[in-house]
C-alpha cells in the first residue's frame, strides 16, 4: 500500500514543506510579507484545537468571499492574488477568493467556486506540517474513516521545523479538473529542480466552506507524478 505523505523520509527531513511538496522530495531523489491571507481577521494561537463559527444562512458567522464566480474552470488565476508564507511554505491567498478569515492558527473562508477550491487545494494541506495539524484537520478534512487514519498517522511524527536553506520546490500553477458541486478535483503544479510534477486534491464543500476528502488509507493527495512541462495549467504569477 502506498504510504501516506507524513510517513516518507522526505517529510520527516524537509520542515515546512506542505503535503505536496513533501512528497515530491521523496519523488525527486528516486528519480534522479506577511503571514496572513488577505483580509484575514482573528487571532494567531497555538496548536490548541478549535472549531469555526456558528452557521448563519449557509456560511459560517464572519464569512464571507465572491461566490459569483460560476461554476466554470478558471483560465487565468485571481487578479488580486498575494503570496504568503504558512508554515515555511509560499501559498496563493486572494481577497475574493480566500481564504479571507482566521481562527486560531487556521486559515478559511473559501470563494464557494473553482477558483476558491483551487486556493484551498493549496492552503489546507500547507497547514500540516507545524503544530495547528489538528485544528486544521478537524476543521477542514471531511470527517470518516481517511480523517481517523490520517490522524492516527500523523500524530507519531513531530512537527516540522523551518527549513533554513529554503523551499526546494513550489507551487507554479493548478488545473480545476473536475468540478460537479459540491465536489471538486484540482491538480497540482509543482516545479523543482528536476522539473514539472504534478498531484491531485479533492475537496468537498461542506459546513459552509471547501474540505479535503482524504483517500481511504488517510492520503491526502494522489501519488506525484512527473509531467513534460507546465501545459494545460493555469501558471500563477509572483512566485
Amino acid at each position: 500500500m502506498r504510504q501516506p505523505f507524513w510517513r516518507q523520509r522526505g517529510w520527516q527531513l524537509s520542515a515546512g514543506f506542505l503535503a505536496v511538496i513533501l512528497f515530491l522530495a521523496v519523488f525527486a531523489a528516486l528519480t534522479g510579507d506577511g503571514d496572513r491571507p488577505a483580509g484575514a481577521t482573528g487571532k494567531e494561537s497555538t496548536g490548541q484545537v478549535v472549531a469555526l463559527p456558528t452557521l448563519r444562512g449557509g456560511r459560517p458567522e464572519g464569512c464571507s468571499a465572491d461566490d459569483g464566480g460560476g461554476d466554470t474552470a478558471p483560465t487565468n488565476a485571481p487578479s488580486d492574488v498575494r503570496w504568503r508564507d504558512l508554515s515555511g511554505t509560499r501559498v496563493p491567498v486572494s481577497a475574493s477568493a480566500g481564504p479571507t478569515m482566521t481562527t486560531g492558527p487556521v486559515w478559511w473562508c473559501f470563494a464557494h467556486s473553482p477558483t476558491g477550491a483551487a486556493l484551498a487545494a493549496h492552503v489546507i494541506p500547507s497547514q500540516m506540517s507545524g503544530p495547528a495539524w489538528r485544528s486544521v484537520t478537524r476543521m477542514q478534512v471531511v470527517a470518516g474513516r481517511g480523517r481517523d487514519l490520517f490522524e492516527s498517522q500523523r500524530s507519531v511524527v513531530p512537527d516540522a521545523t523551518p527549513d533554513a536553506g529554503g523551499s526546494t520546490a513550489s507551487y507554479a500553477g493548478f488545473s480545476v479538473t473536475s468540478y460537479q458541486n459540491p465536489t471538486a478535483t484540482v491538480a497540482l503544479l509543482i516545479k523543482s529542480a528536476s522539473g514539472y510534477s504534478s498531484t491531485a486534491v479533492r475537496l468537498r464543500w461542506s459546513d459552509g466552506d471547501w474540505k479535503l476528502v482524504p483517500g481511504d488509507d488517510g492520503s491526502l493527495h494522489t501519488p506525484v507524478q512527473s509531467v513534460s512541462g507546465p501545459g494545460g495549467f493555469v501558471l500563477w504569477t509572483g512566485v
